[in-house]
């Protein structure tokens, strides 16, 4: 039995150091061909000018390897610490002497600064036992914007009376609210009854008559920033939903050849852009909706009176973007509400608690879940208390969920313009 252990171990030990200086020799190697090339790859990060809040923004790397062999590449971005993301990296392989692009998707959820660190390239041949680092585009920032991805969404629809397609009401217009404008050549997107037959005959294609409005009217988004819009929903504030429909909103009034103009309020009336048409109107909404943040004071609805009494002159449509709990709430607000509703056409736009409302649907198994579902009863019942109240005076109003507060705005926008009350 020793004769054999004396035998085994010794050879086994010859066959250890043969298996490391192996593994040593190719590691070596590994270094050597990784390391020779002095710029073994190139790798850029390309940014938007801009991100859209609350949307998904893509980000485009290009990697170039300039190895004579393939190789195998993880890449960690360090990107922006707003997104608290601690395990970001891409696996890809690339082919000798070749070029890849890639793109990953960032959704932001609050507006300001996005700073990202470098981007960081580990690099390993056919071999795998090292991996050589790379940094490339060390710094960059890109401001965040409220959701401006949405206009392109709601734009050539909004040319065109298509808003259905997003669930947006299509109403008949009333009366007659349309003047004639220009001839034009016809382009998708169209109505075909306003085809003229006779230029068509003329010119030997498409023409149509084009209308406009006979009177552009100030529509006018109104922010509550007060602390009751910090609530979240879905990583949003509610600030910044109002913020998002305000942008989207402002869009189509311009389109449908309205003035589009915007304040926000809660201690003060701030961020005050006036109602115009021009071609530079989006650009200035735009900017003053960047920096809009809540204060977390109560809002002061009596100072919003005043404001409006004394700057707005001509009879506009105010959405006033605001949230009302109670009916406490909102009697407190009620006078001011009042005094505005007299010169202005008012839409109170407010929200539901969707988390009571998965409340009130659940079963209730146990006492303590019984007593939390008619408390969220008595909550939704008091929004909608809010709602009648509201209109009992000839205010109007909307109820609705967060992810849907942009259509469900522009839907009465259309509603109210097509009845000729804009």
């Amino acid at each position: 039995m020793c004769f054999i252990i004396s035998f085994i171990f010794p050879k086994l030990f010859y066959v250890s150091k043969l298996l490391l200086l192996v593994f040593c020799t190719f590691t070596l190697l590994d270094i050597f061909i990784l390391y020779l090339a002095k710029t073994g790859i190139s790798a850029t990060r390309q940014l938007p000018d801009k991100f859209s809040n609350g949307d998904e923004n893509d980000i485009f790397l290009r990697m170039e390897n300039y190895y004579t062999f393939p190789i195998s590449v993880r890449i960690i971005d360090e990107i922006p610490e707003q997104f608290q993301v601690r395990d970001f990296s891409i696996e890809k392989k690339i082919k000798a002497s070749s070029v890849i692009d890639l793109k990953y998707k960032l959704r932001p959820t609050e507006r300001g600064e996005y700073i990202f660190g470098k981007l960081n390239v580990y690099v390993q041949s056919v071999l795998g036992l090292v991996a050589r680092r790379f940094y490339f585009d060390n710094e960059a920032m890109v401001p965040t914007y409220p959701a401006f991805l949405q206009l392109k969404k709601y734009d050539l629809l909004a040319i065109g009376n298509n808003l259905t397609m997003y669930g947006i009401k299509k109403i008949r217009r009333i009366g007659h609210t349309m003047e004639f404008e220009q001839i034009k050549e016809y382009v998708i997107g169209d109505d075909l009854r306003t085809i003229n037959w006779k230029a068509t005959a003329k010119q030997r294609h498409l023409m149509v008559n084009q209308y406009q409005d006979e009177k552009s009217q100030p529509v006018y988004s109104v922010i509550d920033k007060g602390r009751m819009m910090k609530m979240p929903f879905n990583e949003l504030s509610l600030l910044d939903y109002a913020i998002n429909a305000t942008l989207v909103m402002s869009n189509v009034v311009l389109k449908k050849q309205d003035k589009a103009g915007m304040f926000t309020f809660s201690k003060k009336v701030e961020n005050t852009v006036i109602a115009e048409k021009r071609s530079s109107q989006m650009n200035l909404i735009l900017e003053s909706l960047y920096n809009v943040s809540t204060d977390f004071y109560e809002s002061d609805y009596g100072r919003l009176y005043g404001h409006i009494k004394q700057t707005l002159k001509h009879r506009s449509l105010l959405l006033l973007y605001t949230n009302f709990e109670t009916m406490d709430g909102l009697n407190r607000q009620l006078p001011y509400l009042k005094g505005i509703s007299k010169s202005h056409l008012l839409v109170v736009v407010f929200f539901k608690n969707t988390e009571l409302d998965e409340l009130i649907h659940s079963e209730a198994t146990t006492i303590q879940e019984a007593y939390d579902k008619v408390i969220a009863e008595k909550f939704s019942f008091e929004k909608r208390l809010i709602v009648n109240e509201l209109k009992k005076y000839g205010i109007h109003s909307i109820l609705t969920t967060p992810e849907n507060l942009t259509i469900n705005a522009i839907n009465k926008y259309l509603e109210m313009k097509a009845r000729g009350l804009v």
